[in-house]
């Protein structure tokens, strides 16, 4: 029955290798959660492997995607299911998978938060209920919004914060600090929290962005890791922390405006459009930042 149902749910795909799929990946783009690295480092430390598949045209490979049993590779449901929710953390990270524009592969694994840019390249998508929240270009921003973030990155320079980059820390220290911010700031661990120093490590050449410090000590930290496609840049912010005894500073807000500046700056450099995704449009402090887009599900 198993195997009926697999070859059901396979049917016009076939089996291909990692280097594949990667090639697909670098030909027809995708996200964060879709990288080859991103997979293959988060698969190995979960111990499941991912059984890769392929869509032709004849003899041409129209569209590639990653799966774990009847999952998108990386699901949560899966992780669950084998005994290891919470293994690491990479929010609801916007899914684009790889393929041609005009590919129309029939996806029948189950995932969510399937971007708007799967359209055409898949059927069997359906309209999710909820919205990612997709940072804003800055002209989007309010020229008085921009003088308020500025002006708080000034008075936090003034009292003698410092901005330093992420990748000035070991992962071991990246983890540290935010664990550390992530309980401060809501109360409870943080997701994979066990073994992120190994995910960190593991992601280490994807991460980007700035850690805040007031006195010598981290206030403010995200995680946010960043992919370059063919046609776009996709940068997936995971989550982050905060030391709620520095509030009068807006350091989450100021880091916010760091990373997704900066983020866009070297977007255009390269000439590409960004999809800086905050995760689920779930709380009203991404609506400052973020435009809510449509998503989809299989």
């Amino acid at each position: 029955m198993l195997n009926y149902v697999q070859g059901w749910r396979e049917r016009g795909w076939r089996v291909i290798d990692a280097p594949a799929y990667a090639d697909a990946w670098q030909r027809f783009g995708g996200s964060v959660a879709t990288h080859p690295l991103v997979l293959a480092q988060l698969a190995e430390m979960a111990d499941i492997p991912v059984r890769y598949l392929g869509w032709y045209q004849g003899d041409e490979l129209k569209a590639a995607i990653p799966t774990w049993d009847r999952y998108l590779a990386l699901s949560k449901d899966v992780l669950k299911r084998r005994g290891k929710k919470g293994l690491f953390d990479l929010g609801n990270a916007e899914l684009i998978l790889p393929a041609a524009a005009d590919a129309q592969a029939p996806l029948r694994h189950a995932g969510r938060y399937l971007s708007e840019l799967n359209q055409g390249r898949f059927s069997g998508l359906k309209a999710q209920p909820e919205a990612l929240a997709m940072a804003r270009q800055p002209e989007e921003l309010s020229k008085k919004f921009r003088y308020n973030q500025r002006r708080e990155l000034r008075l936090l320079e003034e009292a003698g914060g410092q901005v330093r980059a992420i990748t000035e820390f070991t992962s071991a220290e990246i983890a540290s600090m935010y664990c550390d911010l992530f309980q401060r700031r809501w109360g409870f661990a943080a997701t994979g929290a066990e073994r992120m120093a190994e995910m960190v490590e593991r992601l280490r050449a994807l991460l980007i962005g700035s850690v805040l410090f007031l006195e010598d000590k981290p206030i403010a930290i995200q995680l946010v890791y960043r992919v370059e496609a063919s046609e776009w840049v996709s940068v997936e912010y995971v989550n982050g922390g905060v030391d709620p005894e520095t509030r009068a500073f807006s350091p989450g807000s100021v880091l916010s405006f760091l990373n997704t500046q900066s983020a866009w700056e070297a977007a255009r450099a390269l000439n590409k459009p960004l999809r800086f995704s905050f995760g689920r449009a779930d709380r009203e402090y991404k609506d400052r930042w973020c435009n809510p887009v449509p998503v989809f599900q299989v």
